[in-house]
């Protein structure tokens, strides 16, 4: 049964008609969601009614699933947004919408959006932030959103709130000096993972408890992750502005690039994976990885006992797995592949990577952004040497970026780590089930709702037809693409353009894109569309990388290509964080893989935002 055929059995529920909805059993109550209705549609805040996917869909790109929305980061993500703005003392708890259980963080037909309003509320309550600040450094361009004039409420100018922020501004944010909280938490979630028993040697009951008794930690990871997130943004407007006011405003990436590999923890796979990848290109492992991805680790194992090369190569890529094991297509979904439970995904990346030239080392393209750094700084301290004041501001603007910006990635890659646990006792359970008969495959599991668990473990097999329906409707979900940006509750996803049917004119010969400008420099290369980090065969060392969007398992392919562009990104987005590291430019333009033409070759401007085809 598909989800159209599905929807018009169903009785209507919400405003906008969403009522086609397929409900299932033990539906939990609330007044501002419909938990346990699948998909899921939660209810829009009236207060606050525009969402948006950008950003969001950076890291969700894809529907989320039951198990992920009630159990992993949805609920948890949810409750640590609401606590870090209230961290950040733009307004206290009684602000948020009681009619809507979900006010920032909602999902409308299971895909996850952001809740605008209330980012641009952050901005107008922090001093020295706009709303339209908040809409460039957070999410770059959203096609389609209503201005925040349209939508101003009388209560959003708060002198005493603001006067909360700025001392949050003046000591949090621009008074720190260390990342204390984020190596705790990191520390933490390494020895939990350190510390994981044998799943296979766990009751049931113990793999359930192991899914659930997580949530509060990944609760506060989330909460910091929120808060560093908006602590960076504040910090990279404040140096943008400097570099504006001084008459250099395309300094201002330049001055938050190359802050050292081994500090921003999401290119740490890039360069361990480098060191393999040159390892990989002579001798018995070149022949392995000549063969072909498909099968190369079974290849690699049954060389190793043959082969000391191979046998320490083996080794250290096992190591590597061991390490990033939770790495992969979107990760934080609870049910996707990551490189531990499918090594094939990471040896993909390594193949691309084994092609390119020693030149283009990541150590090497870092060094060169640091030396760019660098001067910049220097450019700006000789600049605003006659005010000692700004110059004093500037100085803790610019350490507050680079600090916070490091954070971001900490906690995004520390949060990852900890839902791999979750998503490895959730497959343990499944496993078990798949084998019983009760479940088709393993990955059913994450068709369940968190609150579903201990009945489910009681009698499973009474869920085996709810979960199989459940898992037709999620798959046909990944064939619609969700608006960009929604205002108050958005229609039936049946009313949703599906994916197949996304068109756009392609540019010719001398036209000009414009984009939001992430990561600067300027390159020219063969344009590649690669719709999936899974699958980057397609792309050959000096191309130029177009992808609808980019998570952390994107990032061993920015080794190989001279320049990146997205669909969807801004400056403070991970994959401009990463670009500005690795050292190549890169650019978010709207519709950038239905407009480029794959094989065009094109130039890369990412000082100013702009793709030329040549």
């Amino acid at each position: 049964m598909t989800l159209t055929q599905q929807n018009a059995t169903q009785p209507s529920r919400l405003a906008g008609d969403p009522g086609f909805w397929m409900q299932f059993p033990y539906q939990r109550g609330g007044t501002g969601s419909m938990r346990n209705i699948w998909p899921i549609y939660d209810v829009a805040s009236r207060t606050f009614p525009i969402y948006s996917r950008a950003n969001v869909a950076e890291i969700f790109p894809d529907p989320i699933s039951p198990l992920n929305a009630s159990a992993g980061l949805q609920v948890n993500m949810e409750r640590g947004w609401r606590d870090a703005f209230v961290a950040c003392g733009v307004w206290d708890h009684d602000l948020y919408d009681a009619t809507a259980d979900y006010n920032i963080l909602p999902a409308f037909g299971s895909y996850l959006y952001i809740n605008m309003s209330l980012m641009r509320l952050f901005g107008v309550r922090v001093p020295g932030m706009t709303a339209e600040t908040v809409d460039l450094q957070y999410f770059g361009r959203m096609p389609g959103i209503p201005s925040y004039d349209s939508e101003r409420r009388d209560f959003d100018v708060s002198p005493e709130f603001s006067a909360k922020a700025g001392a949050w501004l003046v000591e949090d944010v621009l008074g720190a000096t260390d990342l204390s909280e984020f190596d705790a938490d990191r520390k933490n979630v390494r020895e939990i993972r350190a510390q994981r028993p044998d799943l296979t040697s766990l009751t049931d009951r113990e793999l359930r408890d192991r899914i659930i008794d997580f949530g509060p930690t990944l609760q506060g990871i989330t909460q910091r992750h929120i808060e560093v997130s908006l602590k960076a943004g504040v910090g990279l407007g404040a140096v943008a502005q400097f570099a504006d006011a001084v008459g250099r405003p395309e300094l201002a990436l330049t001055l938050v690039s190359g802050l050292g590999l081994g500090d921003v923890d999401s290119t740490g796979p890039s360069t361990e994976m480098w060191v393999l990848s040159r390892r990989a290109r002579t001798g018995a492992l070149n022949a392995l990885f000549e063969a072909g991805v498909d099968g190369l680790y079974e290849r690699i194992a049954d060389a190793a006992s043959e082969d000391p090369e191979v046998r320490e190569f083996r080794s250290d890529l096992d190591r590597f797995l061991v390490e990033w094991d939770f790495r992969g297509p979107s990760e934080w979904e609870m049910r996707a592949k990551t490189w531990g439970t499918t090594p094939a995904l990471a040896l993909a990346a390594i193949e691309r990577m084994r092609l390119v030239d020693d030149a283009q080392a990541p150590e090497g393209k870092n060094a060169e952004r640091t030396a760019q750094r660098e001067s910049a700084t220097a450019t700006m301290r000789e600049l605003l040497a006659e005010d000692p004041e700004k110059a004093a501001q500037f100085e803790a603007a610019l350490r507050a970026a680079g600090l916070w910006l490091r954070g971001r990635e900490r906690a995004r890659t520390t949060a990852a780590m900890l839902l791999h646990e979750l998503r490895l006792a959730a497959l343990e359970l499944g496993l078990r089930s798949a084998v019983a008969g009760c479940l088709d495959t393993e990955d059913h599991i994450f068709m369940l709702f968190a609150d579903e668990l201990d009945h489910w473990l009681e009698d499973p097999a009474a869920y085996r037809e709810t979960l199989r329906a459940r898992e037709k409707v999620y798959l046909d979900l990944f064939e619609y693409e969700p608006p960009f940006v929604v205002v108050g509750q958005p229609g039936p996803v049946t009313e949703w353009h599906r994916r197949s049917e996304r068109t756009a004119a392609p540019v010719t010969a001398d036209e000009v894109l414009t984009g939001v400008p992430t990561s600067g420099g300027v390159a020219r290369g063969r344009a590649r569309v690669v719709m999936s980090p899974d699958d980057p065969s397609a792309l050959d060392p000096g191309d130029v990388l177009i992808a609808p969007h980019a998570d952390p398992s994107w990032t061993p392919l920015f080794v190989s290509a001279a320049a990146v562009i997205v669909e969807v990104g801004a400056p403070v987005s991970h994959i401009a964080i990463v670009s500005r590291e690795l050292g190549i430019p890169c650019i978010a333009v709207a519709e950038a893989t239905l407009r480029i033409p794959d094989g065009a070759m094109i130039e890369v401007d990412g000082n100013i935002g702009q793709v030329t085809v040549i």
